[in-house]
This record gives structure tokens, C-alpha cells and sequence, in this order.
């Protein structure tokens, strides 16, 4: 099992890897899954920030009192939030691939330097 320090390292190589597709790509469809890899990058943070080695779902019990379930219960904010994150992302997945096609039917090509060009 990989440590959380390594985790963090990952998450943060899976981000720089969208940012580079992002800011160094010129096929709009590559500057697209950068998008979507630094969403998933944001994602997964938002997992590991909410994840607690041995918890608990929080969900009380007569068993367990309001203290320990406190102390040992994981946190589900960081979950519903990563839950609206993937609905979001897939709205503007849509969007951005929706925004490409048109693109690709007025220019007939993905290459930003070539739509710029052929702009004017």
C-alpha cells in the first residue's frame, strides 16, 4: 500500500499532466483531456483529504458513543463534494466536446494555431 505522502505525489503528477496537455497542447481534443485529467486530479485530492486511515462511515449508532464516532468517523463532505464534481464535469465534458464539433465543421480541423489563422 503506497503512503499518503506518495498518494499526494501522484495526485500532484496527475494534475501537472493536465496542465501540460492543457497549456502545451494545440489539438483542441488533447487540450480536452487535460481538462478532465486535472478534474480527476482535483477529485482524487479531494478523496485523500477526506480519507482516515481505519474510520468509520459516519452513521450513528447506539453502539458507539458521539465521541468516538467523532474521533473515528470519516468525513463525507469531501465525498458529496467529489459527487457534484463528477456530475459538473460531466456537464462541461459535454459542453466542451459539443464546442469542438462545431469547431471542427466551420474549420474542418482540431489545431488552435490553424483555427487561429484561418480566422483572420
Amino acid at each position: 500500500m503506497l503512503s499518503h505522502t506518495s498518494l499526494y505525489i501522484l495526485d500532484m503528477a496527475l494534475m501537472g499532466m493536465g496542465v501540460y496537455a492543457l497549456i502545451a497542447k494545440r489539438h483542441i481534443i488533447k487540450k480536452i483531456i487535460g481538462v478532465v485529467t486535472m478534474e480527476y486530479a482535483i477529485n482524487l485530492f479531494l478523496i485523500l483529504v477526506g480519507y482516515r486511515a481505519g474510520g468509520i462511515a459516519p452513521i450513528e449508532d447506539a453502539q458507539i458513543s458521539a465521541a468516538d464516532l467523532a474521533a473515528r468517523a470519516v468525513d463525507p463532505l469531501p465525498q458529496a463534494l467529489v459527487l457534484t464534481s463528477i456530475v459538473i464535469g460531466l456537464g462541461t465534458l459535454a459542453l466542451m466536446a459539443s464546442l469542438a464539433i462545431k469547431l471542427y465543421e466551420k474549420y474542418k480541423t482540431f489545431d488552435m494555431s490553424e483555427i487561429n489563422r484561418l480566422r483572420g
